[in-house]
């Protein structure tokens, strides 16, 4: 499984011919490692609806025939654009040709009426990824982790909007991923963080891979 990390919260899974992209913010990003031309994917995945999350989405799904995965709320927003969307909720678990996606809950606003934020866990090919998407910490990461255990998690450290970095070095003790990539820093001064010190902090309690990628740059699980 290749993961590309492409600013702010976007990341790219890739294996077998299947893309999959989690809230594609390109255009106005100033860390965007790629246009929304540029993807080649079949599956936009949007944890909610802030306009630095659902980004590009419909674009992408317009361009390309692909199908955006999201809470009802949100994938009725997009479906109203002409949009192809598979509208799933909290709680629900789905097969799809590459896996199967879980909606987790996520603690943040949700960018339409009536709606909620969410994270995912999708196994991809046989590896759990768990895509954190703007979220305090909550104490329920425990049964994320013991429900699909993770071989992956991306998670936020900027602050302010979301969890913190020693927030997020607890969550990573909940979830007990293998592996964990920071997200969600640094874009703009107000969730600026340091991703070294995050990975000192986690390393400090356990034993987990970290890795940090700078926009751009791709990784292989």
């Amino acid at each position: 499984m290749k993961v590309t990390f492409l600013g702010h919260a976007a990341f790219l899974l890739e294996e077998k011919g299947v893309g999959l992209v989690f809230d594609p913010f390109l255009t106005g990003n100033p860390q965007a490692a790629a246009k929304p031309e540029d993807l080649k994917v079949g599956y936009v995945l949007v944890s909610h609806a802030h306009h630095d999350h659902l980004g590009d989405a419909v674009d992408i799904a317009r361009r390309q025939g692909a199908v955006i995965v999201s809470t009802a709320e949100v994938a009725g927003l997009c479906s109203k654009q002409g949009a192809k969307t598979a509208a799933m909720h909290i709680g629900g678990k789905n097969p799809f040709e590459f896996g199967t996606i879980r909606i987790v809950q996520a603690f943040h606003g949700a960018g339409v009426e009536g709606g909620h934020a969410c994270g995912f866990v999708v196994n991809f090919f046989g590896k759990n990824v768990y895509f954190a998407g703007d979220t305090g910490l909550f104490g329920d990461m425990e049964l994320i982790g013991r429900l699909e255990p993770l071989d992956l998690a991306l998670l936020p450290i900027g602050g302010n909007y979301t969890m913190g970095i020693d927030d997020a070095v607890l969550a990573v003790e909940m979830l007990r991923p293998k592996a964990v990539i920071p997200m969600h820093y640094n874009t703009w001064p107000v969730i600026k963080a340091d991703p070294e010190e995050f990975k000192r902090k986690v390393l400090a309690r356990q034993k987990v891979d970290v890795r940090i990628l700078t926009p751009g740059q791709s990784t292989d699980f």
